[in-house]
């Protein structure tokens, strides 16, 4: 009988049956520790891509691993269903959004089941099913409660020809034109709805009590760019106040002139009718930019003067305010003070409109000659041409732990000119989306009652399906009669629903909660399910997700927690992010390219099994690197091999007492590493040590001379630590030899440390850091017995040439280094 490795044959077998026998449903157990493992959900384009492979294999070889560690494992799946490319399909094709969407995620199900994840579909959860965005509308509602949903006008990229907003992808080049009829787009200001992520700035910098990367801690603390200064009060000449917001308080006798964001309120008060016509200029060209472009540190400076003056409050000396694209309204009041001497970008402003300059900082090699200077003074001194905190020193620390900066707020506060203040770079979450594929915002404007939010009993707000798309994209929400036209819930009158949806980041802040119990009617998740399941456990994704959506689900998770929904701070306890497969041409996969690889054709040539194996073995998991075709060999061979080995007799001969030792160390050994490496995400190198054993087994094969209990230590072992990776030749191997159904429920096999433990061991010598002589010792040799052996060593001796050591340093068990 051929009983040859068929990997297309038995992967659907064991499909099926861990189907039919619910062998990955998760239900509470409450025996066990829970353990929640998430990756992140897929946006379902219609084609799962190595890359969805790359982050959710290794994702559940890690599951896995927990699983047979003796944890109660939930590990989820379901689509991050709504969103643009739906939309541009529908216009693109003729075809409705939600038939093109469902459609592409049951055809992603059949391919996320190839891969024989252990994902429970009972919990699966789809943000565009009413059953789900019903409940991203409670938690609308639920913030607005809160008072941390508010409606405001805010700029949004618009194409006049098209007459449509246009999302961040839609805006392409560098003269910003819109991608579907190339006219350039401008901003334009609409009423928008907005989250206060503002509020949980100081929370959002606390990342204690959580796992995560350096690199994600880091991006997130910049992208929130926590600012200590003060809020400083300027006047116009017309008596209006200009409040500014400034880091360095210290410089304000410095300050000789004013900038405003061009879309700041008081830009038409102060133009004067001299000016009207090259502001009006700058404006629209401003608008025209990204806010990106209008910061780049290495852009040449322009701007526009105002015809207008204000006052400085410290020294009541008159300066003039210019208008400039650099300064953004998102930041501080959108207007600043500047000080040219000892800020750079004020200081190519200044030296390009020939404004003055004051220094009011002196280095310790004496005061600044203005006229002299080729760039600003950003170092310590001592303050200058400062009124009353002239000769108080100036560090360069932050806050008020620079002298100079105490003084100057103390001074403030003291003349009532200005108060300590601590600003942030973060933005409130800006949610409205003028499209029709997302959740409609369940919002009703009633001419009396103004902004009214549905009532619970009337959610879900359904999208209709009756519409249609015109080819320039704008949402059909706004020409629906039936959908537009609704009454007031408080007093009855004719009002008009919201016709914005949401940000499809919205569905995405909690759909960990839902996938607790996907059909649970009473509120977005069964109580009892959170009890036991929450928080996450471990969440894997890309870093790529940082500054967006990391930071809302930490934000939606805090919200809940005010709500009384659950009672801990992070939705996350450990974060673990991957890298990203390459083409092999060491580039970005892409059509254009021709790089594109195509797992559904691996799998079909290889089994899931091997291409789950090479994806964990062929880089550093959170590094990633170029597809190698040749190099999915290798994890092949290791697959037959094993096959071979576990689905031949072993007929041992004449025992070798040394090898039987040799590879019940190895098999220990490899328990070990394999153990420590599925625990810190080393898939590469816990593959690795698989191969080693195989190479160890193999040999024993051949000489077939270990015990026949050391032989089935040895292969049962090897299809156990290599479960997790290849599920459905392990299970089959299993099965075959006799196991108890199934391998995937069995325990993580435990290493003996006197069986790992090495007889000898080898050390490296090295003499002036050059390695000269390998010690072979028995293990538990002391210190001053391996350095006596290496001093002794012939061709250490050669090369000390008579001379003593200076020193000789011995790293236990690994090296001996001695210094001439």
């Amino acid at each position: 009988m051929d009983n040859s490795y068929k990997p297309q044959q038995l992967e659907p077998k064991w499909q099926a049956r861990w189907a039919q026998t619910g062998l990955y449903r998760q239900t509470i157990d409450r025996s066990k520790p829970k353990h929640y493992a998430l990756t992140m959900l897929p946006y379902p384009s219609g084609d799962l891509h190595i890359g969805h492979w790359y982050a959710m294999t290794p994702s559940d070889a890690r599951a896995r691993f927990m699983r047979m560690k003796g944890y109660n494992v939930m590990f989820p799946m379901g689509f991050d269903a709504f969103g643009l490319p739906a939309e541009n399909a529908a216009i693109k094709n003729n075809v409705h959004p939600q038939k093109w969407t469902f459609a592409n995620i049951e055809r992603m199900r059949g391919q996320l089941r190839s891969m024989g994840a252990m994902f429970d579909w009972e919990r699966e959860a789809v943000s565009a099913d009413p059953a789900y965005y019903k409940w991203t509308q409670w938690f609308f509602k639920k913030l607005m409660e809160l008072g941390l949903a508010y409606r405001e006008k805010a700029a949004v990229d618009f194409c006049p020809h098209c007459n449509t907003t246009l999302a961040r992808e839609q805006v392409w080049g560098d003269d910003r034109h819109c991608e579907r009829c190339g006219t350039p787009v401008i901003k334009k200001e609409l009423e928008q709805w907005f989250f206060k992520t503002t509020d949980y700035a100081e929370e959002l910098l606390d990342f204690g009590g959580i796992d995560w990367p350096e690199r994600v801690k880091v991006m997130q603390t910049n992208w929130i760019g926590r600012s200590e200064g003060a809020n400083v009060v300027f006047k116009t000449e017309y008596g209006d106040e200009m409040p500014i917001f400034t880091t360095r308080p210290d410089t304000l006798w410095g300050a000789t002139f004013m900038v405003m964001a061009p879309e700041h309120p008081l830009v038409d008060k102060l133009t004067t009718p001299a000016q009207a016509e090259a502001v009006q200029a700058y404006r629209e060209h401003a608008q025209s930019m990204s806010d990106i472009d209008r910061e780049a540190a290495d852009r040449d400076k322009t701007g526009v003067f105002s015809g207008s003056y204000a006052i400085n409050p410290v020294n009541q000396a008159r300066i003039p305010i210019w208008i400039a694209d650099y300064v953004l309204m998102g930041y501080g009041f959108g207007a600043i003070m500047a000080v040219p001497a000892h800020d750079e970008r004020d200081f190519e402003f200044a030296r390009k409109f020939n404004l003055p300059i004051i220094p009011v900082i002196a280095p310790e090699t004496g005061p600044l000659d203005a006229d002299e200077m080729t760039a600003a003074y950003v170092g310590p001194g001592v303050m200058v041409n400062s009124g009353e905190i002239n000769g108080t020193a100036v560090s360069e620390d932050k806050g008020r732990k620079n002298p100079s900066i105490a003084a100057a707020i103390d001074w403030l506060v003291e003349h009532n000119a200005g108060e300590e203040a601590v600003n942030y770079r973060l933005r409130d979450w800006l949610i409205s989306r003028q499209r029709y594929w997302g959740a409609p915002i369940p919002v009703v404007y009633c001419p009396e009652h103004g902004a009214v939010p549905v009532p619970d009993e009337q959610l879900p707000v359904l999208l209709p399906e009756d519409v249609a798309f015109t080819p320039t994209g704008e949402s059909p929400l706004k020409f629906h009669e039936n959908f537009l036209h609704t009454e007031c819930p408080i007093c009855g009158r004719p009002s008009l629903r919201e016709t914005d949806t949401m940000d499809t980041f919205m569905c995405s802040s909690w759909y960990q909660y839902r996938y607790l119990s996907p059909h649970y009617e009473e509120g977005p998740f069964d109580p009892e399910e959170g009890a036991y399941w929450l928080p996450v456990d471990q969440y894997t994704g890309g870093i790529e997700h940082a500054t967006m959506h990391l930071i809302y689900t930490r934000f939606f998770t805090k919200a809940m927690r005010e709500m009384g929904l659950v009672d801990f701070p992070e939705p996350m306890l450990a974060l673990y992010n991957q890298g990203m497969v390459l083409g092999e041409d060491n580039e970005k996969m892409s059509k254009s390219r021709g790089n594109v690889v195509a797992p559904d054709n691996l799998v079909a040539q290889y089994g899931a099994d091997t291409v789950r194996t090479y994806l964990m073995f062929f880089a550093k998991w959170d590094q990633g690197g170029p597809w190698n075709y040749d190099g999915i060999k290798g994890p092949q061979r290791l697959l037959n091999d094993i096959w071979e080995i576990a689905t031949l007799a072993y007929e041992p001969g004449p025992v070798d007492e040394s090898v039987t030792k040799a590879l019940r160390r190895k098999t220990h050994q490899t328990i070990r590493k394999v153990t420590q490496d599925m625990e810190s995400f080393s898939f590469n190198t816990a593959v690795a040590a698989i191969m080693e054993l195989r190479n160890t087994i193999n040999e024993a094969q051949r000489k077939q001379n270990v015990t026949q209990a050391a032989w089935d230590e040895a292969v049962d072992n090897l299809l156990l630590l290599l479960a997790p990776i290849a599920p459905h030749i392990t299970e089959e191997l299993w099965a075959q030899r006799g196991g108890e159904y199934s391998i995937h429920q069995q325990a993580w096999p435990v290493w003996d440390e006197e069986i790992a433990k090495e007889d000898e061991i080898t050390i490296p010598v090295q003499v002036n850091g050059k390695v000269r002589e390998r010690l072979t010792v028995p293990a538990g040799t002391s210190d001053d017995d391996i350095k006596a052996a290496a001093l002794a060593a012939e061709n250490v001796q050669r090369h000390l040439d008579g001379k003593q050591p200076r020193k000789v340093i011995v790293v236990k068990g690994r090296l001996v280094n001695i210094v001439v």
